[in-house]
């Protein structure tokens, strides 16, 4: 006999012959019984999360952190703070991204971690400053001998301040010689000859003239130039004063122009203080020599000229002088000079002879009046 079965129990044929299967969609879902696990079961292992490729480097930038005070004088031990991890990673930059070779490059060429370079400094790189912090006393040292001279800097500056002194010097005593002394022996010369024309104006007559002092005045009108004549040839007090001195000393005593016979001879500058006799190398024979005295007026012509001989040739100022080509005894002129031009070497000889003998009284000669 069949056994007859409970309603509920869906499985029975007579649940399926007496009740109808309903459609496949509605069939609502039924809840999977859940097995429960005995004293002795094994426990579920926990499965490890799927494998995550790691993210790339990010540049590291740490917060910022407060300096001290303005003002506060910093502590010792803030000179170590400055060798953190944190602060050589911002000296390094931010971590290279690519692969094993090229991190290694990067940190070769960075001076960071990984094989040091042949001769590389083992000094580590300073980190950047903040400009608002102050410096400590170690940074404040090496700031001050970065900013020191060195020994060669120092030695060049001192010898180019010697040159460009040096240079100056040397212009303002070219300056110096090669014109202030012209413009003072001019003045000197000018108060000079006006000072013996006020004394022939007074009539005063000397008997014999003192060194230094001016008696007479030389014309060279082919030269322009106007010069007065003092005894003696001293270089301060006649020839540096733009004057014509006069041989009249000792050995090399010679004659007035008044003298009946002699020879007049006297020195002047070529160069400098009034250079008056720079030029007496133009002279040609017939020239022209005017000397203005007291009473008369003396006129010599150039007859010869010697370029060059020694200072020691005192020969050329003798009444009759050698090499002058004068013969015998007469009324001779002699113009000497220091040649070449700046120099005092040699001397330059020029002669002449008396051709004219006029008193004051009746004007002046004929080379003076053209």
């Amino acid at each position: 006999m069949t056994p007859v079965r409970p309603e509920h129990e869906h499985g029975s044929p007579w649940f399926r012959a007496t009740n109808p299967p309903l459609p496949e969609e509605e069939i609502p879902p039924q809840p999977q019984p859940q097995p429960q696990p005995g004293p002795y079961a094994r426990q579920p292992q926990h499965q490890p999360e799927p494998y995550a490729a790691p993210e790339p480097y990010a540049s590291y930038e740490p917060a910022e952190t407060p300096g001290p005070p303005a003002g506060a004088r910093p502590a010792d031990g803030e000179t170590m703070a400055l060798r953190t991890e944190d602060t050589r990673r911002i000296a390094a930059g931010p971590a290279p991204t690519g692969g094993r070779a090229e991190r290694r490059r990067a940190a070769a060429k960075g001076g960071g971690r990984g094989r040091r370079r042949k001769g590389a400094s083992r000094t580590p790189a300073a980190p950047p400053q903040d400009p608002g912090r102050p410096l400590t006393r170690v940074e404040a040292r090496r700031a001050a001998r970065a900013r020191k001279d060195s020994v060669g800097v120092v030695a060049s500056r001192v010898v180019g301040e010697l040159f460009i002194t040096f240079g100056v010097v040397m212009l303002l005593f070219v300056t110096y010689q090669l014109w202030w002394t012209n413009v003072r022996a001019g003045f000197e010369a000018d108060r000079a000859k006006q000072g013996i024309e006020d004394a022939w104006a007074e009539g005063r007559k000397p008997g014999a003239f003192e060194p230094g002092q001016g008696f007479a005045i030389m014309y060279i009108p082919k030269l322009d130039v106007v010069v007065p004549i003092a005894e003696g040839i001293d270089k301060k007090r006649v020839l540096d004063r733009g004057m014509v001195g006069h041989y009249a000393e000792g050995q090399l005593k010679t004659a007035m122009p008044s003298d009946r016979q002699g020879n007049f001879a006297v020195a002047g500058h070529r160069n400098t203080h009034g250079e008056p006799f720079r030029y007496i190398n133009r002279l040609s024979p017939g020239d022209p020599i005017v000397v203005e005295t007291q009473d008369t007026y003396y006129t010599y012509e150039m007859a010869s000229i010697l370029p060059q001989t020694p200072p020691s040739n005192v020969s050329v100022i003798e009444p009759v002088p050698r090499g002058s080509g004068f013969t015998g005894p007469g009324r001779y002129i002699t113009l000497t000079t220091c040649t070449p031009e700046f120099t005092s070497t040699y001397r330059m000889i020029v002669w002449g002879k008396m051709v004219d003998e006029r008193p004051r009284s009746k004007g002046k000669p004929d080379a003076l009046v053209g």
